[in-house]
């Protein structure tokens, strides 16, 4: 596999919004309006859009800070899609899906301290959608929970910062994944090899940026 010599340009600042269909904006806006405190922050309403059976719609943004939006699209008429199924209103599975593949689709937003964290429990707790979990893990500590659409949903504090090794190691691991993953019967194990084995590849080169920048 070829990777670019040099990296490239990284000019994006963040998230302008992302976006999720809701089959009930009422409880929606509930969540992250009159719970969460999310405000709302642009609209729009559409008459149709692109082909001729596309429903009319309303787009509308909640501000979840930093100039990021979480958004959602209400469609006029169109029934829930797979009502009862285990999963959110875009992802419907059957009995057989693990709980751990469900909850791995999710939405995380950050806050800065653990009184903000808190804070965010007590809201959550004191309405229709108390939190399910709280956990610690590695750099974080996070709070989860569903909203009304069945997406899973974290808020989230950083325990302390990520280090400059810890963002060389993920480009390791990726690198290893991406090798394994085409690979038949991929495992942990042989990703974990074959990230030993970048190391030991690119360790001269590091060592040469090293030596460059004394």
């Amino acid at each position: 596999m070829n990777y670019p010599e040099a990296p490239l340009g990284h000019h994006v600042r963040g998230v302008d919004h992302v976006a999720f269909p809701t089959f009930d904006p009422a409880a929606t806006v509930a969540f992250y309006r009159d719970v969460l405190g999310f405000p709302v922050v642009h609209s729009i309403c559409a008459l149709g859009w692109g082909p001729e059976d596309h429903p009319d719609f309303v787009h509308f943004f909640f501000d979840i800070g930093n100039g990021d939006r979480l958004a959602f699209f209400y469609y006029f008429g169109l029934e829930p899609l797979h009502a009862g199924a285990r999963g959110d209103v875009y992802a419907a599975f059957d009995g057989q899906a693990p709980e751990f593949f469900l909850r791995s689709r999710h939405l995380a937003i950050h806050v800065e301290s653990e009184d903000e964290l808190l804070e965010y429990r007590d809201r959550l707790d004191a309405s229709d959608w108390p939190v399910e979990m709280q956990i610690r893990h590695e750099t974080i500590e996070s709070i989860y929970t569903h909203d009304p659409n069945g997406y899973f949903f974290e808020i989230t504090r950083a325990l302390r910062p990520v280090t400059p090794q810890e963002d060389l190691d993920a480009e390791l691991t990726v690198d290893a994944l991406i090798e394994i993953s085409m690979q038949p019967e991929p495992t942990l194990g042989k990703l974990l090899a074959r990230k030993a084995e970048l190391i030991v590849e690119r360790a001269p080169a590091w060592s040469d940026a090293q030596g460059a920048q004394l």
